[in-house]
């Protein structure tokens, strides 16, 4: 199997906009907890339904469940040429399950990558994002304003809207959140000698390259 590789970022420092070009530039296939938990559900396999029985009772499905889930996923064949996970690990606990699960089948986590951002640029960022109401194009205060004020350059519509939680004071939250939680993280997978940093403030095809270089690295 292809490299393991964890993509850590608070939110809009744009891991899913690089997780997808990683998949369309090496062929690695971005594996969500989120969605590998709903698919198994549906497709009724052996954690599937200890997971469908604990959501239904209203509780939180535990990390065997989530690990069980993950290991079926990725003994399928199109992993081959490598994964990225995204979701798990959150916790310092859930990297040393994983990183037993990786062990029993001869593999290990090939590049813990933390995208690094200034979080007062980020606030800025993330706060200043609102979209087209009839289209869903995104605009940024700062970034990207329509060419006619008030008109959607796409589908010429004049109504836009923000996410509640795109404040700059819920941004500054889930960034201290973030790094309290992915702390521990950052220091275990620093510990096992696989931690990358890679600045995430700058352009997306700057930081496709510097992940684009890690990536060739880690699979040489």
């Amino acid at each position: 199997m292809g490299p393991v590789l964890i993509l850590l970022g608070p939110p809009g420092a744009g891991k899913g906009t690089q997780a997808r070009m990683l998949e369309e530039d090496f062929g690695l296939v971005q594996l969500s907890t989120g969605d590998l938990l709903r698919a198994a559900v549906a497709a009724g396999t052996e954690a599937g339904k200890r997971a469908r029985a604990v959501m239904e009772a209203g509780q939180l499905v535990s990390d065997d469940i989530v690990l069980a889930i993950l290991k079926d996923r990725m003994a399928q064949p199109d992993v081959a040429r490598g994964v990225i996970l995204d979701g798990f690990p959150r916790t310092a606990g859930q990297a040393a399950a994983l990183d037993r699960l990786l062990a029993e089948v001869g593999q290990k986590v090939t590049a813990a990558v933390s995208l690094e951002v200034d979080d007062e640029a980020m606030v800025a960022r993330v706060s200043g994002r609102y979209t087209c109401a009839a289209c869903g194009e995104g605009y940024h205060d700062e970034f990207k304003q329509p060419a006619t004020a008030g008109v959607c350059d796409k589908c010429g519509g004049t109504a836009f809207k923000r996410r509640a939680d795109d404040n700059a004071e819920t941004v500054r939250e889930r960034l201290t959140a973030y790094h309290a939680q992915t702390a521990p993280l950052i220091a275990h997978y620093d510990r096992l000698s696989v931690l990358e940093r890679v600045p995430a403030m700058g352009s997306i095809d700057g930081i496709r390259a510097r992940l684009a270089d890690i990536v060739g690295r880690v699979s040489a």
